[in-house]
């Protein structure tokens, strides 16, 4: 699809959940991004970014963010509620699931766009910066 990713993963980073239920949640929103920028027709970058990095002490802040249009103020208020979906295939159900899974970890998840210039969705989890040596 001609999307380039990037990573931005601080080293020693540890999380403590359900890795099967974080693949699930990650993976939803990196295929949202990817439908995101398919939907874009114009010459921007092509690029889908994940971040990882330490937030405070006792968390960790994930960060999803894409190149695609961005999303309106009024589908922000209804994102992660069940069955609100903005693709003409889709349920509704993927970023309910996820918030359910993120909170169950005891962590947040929110989304933050700026219409017209992609998206970065975000959550934090419990987590802690383990130093080698």
């Amino acid at each position: 699809r001609a999307i380039d990713v990037e990573t931005s993963v601080d080293a020693g980073l540890r999380v403590f959940v359900d890795r099967v239920q974080l693949q699930q949640v990650l993976g939803n929103l990196l295929l949202n991004g990817i439908h995101a920028i398919d939907a874009t027709s114009d010459a921007r970058a092509r690029k889908l970014t994940v971040g990882v990095e330490p937030e405070g002490d006792v968390s960790l802040l994930f960060k999803v963010t894409d190149t695609g249009h961005g999303i309106d103020a009024t589908s922000l208020e209804t994102l992660f509620q069940p069955f609100s979906t903005s693709k003409a295939e889709g349920m509704g159900v993927g970023l309910s699931i996820s918030r359910s899974i993120i909170e169950a970890h005891g962590g947040r998840i929110w989304a933050e766009s700026a219409d017209g210039t992609g998206a970065t969705f975000c959550f934090t989890l419990p987590g802690a910066k383990t130093f080698a040596g």
